[in-house]
């Protein structure tokens, strides 16, 4: 054991390890852009009644199938991820809570009030349109529908969780402490100012302008539980709960939008 309580490791078993941290965020991403990469190269078309289900709304078979691949990718590289100690777990909770109803709060204001569009918007208090809406590929009282609603839960709660917080908290964190030496070796939670500005910054970028308030609230409160408990499994536990929260606020209001 080395001074910092982490055990040393080879160059390949270090290299595997950062493998496993960053692999399935890329391959997430990576299918997520497929969507609008069919659209350019003109896979994608508008008429649902001349052309199949796959052709009109392709991200009904794309997402679950980044479920499918991500599980996979999670559970083969599982012992590579530090989820001890499991500490904090109510308090992560209770962040989870906090930090999704600041992301959905300005979106509730905005249309409780009929607010109008305005440079509030970069602040949430927007209308959310679009999204990943099941209902418009079969109709809400069928099995179909029921299957993808809760395949988009696995994707939220479980797949997004553990990948996001894996990459975000597990692995850069400890990258931009030390990323021109043994960055393994930095211990999980390790405050730093730099860390927190890169790591909150590049979350807010990631997300669409709308989400930048939100995703500075959260990506902040998601700092600070790393931090406050040292524990990867508490940050995953708060991506959860707020991503539970938001899913079914999208099924209870229809802001298919923040999907």
């Amino acid at each position: 054991m080395n001074v910092l309580g982490q055990d040393q490791l080879s160059e390949e078993d270090g290299a595997r390890k950062t493998l496993a941290h960053v692999l399935p965020i890329v391959t997430f991403l990576g299918l997520m852009a497929l969507v609008p990469l069919l659209e350019l190269l003109g896979f994608v078309v508008e008429n649902d009644e001349m052309f199949p289900w796959y052709r009109h709304a392709p991200e009904q078979w794309i997402y679950p199938l980044q479920v499918i691949v991500c599980l996979l990718l999670i559970k083969q590289y599982w012992r590579s991820y530090d989820f001890t100690p499991f500490r904090g777990m109510i308090i992560a909770a209770l962040m989870g809570v906090i930090g999704i109803l600041a992301w959905i709060l300005p979106g509730y204001l905005f249309n409780k009030m009929n607010m109008d569009e305005g440079w509030w918007k970069f602040f949430g208090f927007t209308a959310r349109e679009g999204g990943f809406n099941p209902g418009q590929l079969v109709s809400p009282d069928t099995s179909t529908y029921w299957l993808l609603v809760m395949l988009r839960f696995l994707r939220m709660v479980i797949v997004v969780a553990i990948i996001e917080e894996v990459f975000w908290r597990g692995f850069l964190m400890r990258y931009f402490l030390d990323k021109d030496g043994d960055y393994w070796q930095q211990p999980f939670g390790k405050f730093s100012y730099k860390t927190y500005c890169l790591i909150t910054f590049l979350f807010i970028v990631v997300h669409s302008p709308a989400d930048y308030f939100g995703a500075f609230i959260y990506g902040s409160i998601a700092y600070w539980v790393a931090v406050h408990t040292k524990s990867l499994a508490a940050c995953i536990l708060m991506h959860s709960v707020a991503n539970l929260l938001l899913g079914c606020y999208v099924m209870f209001t229809g802001e298919y939008g923040y999907w």
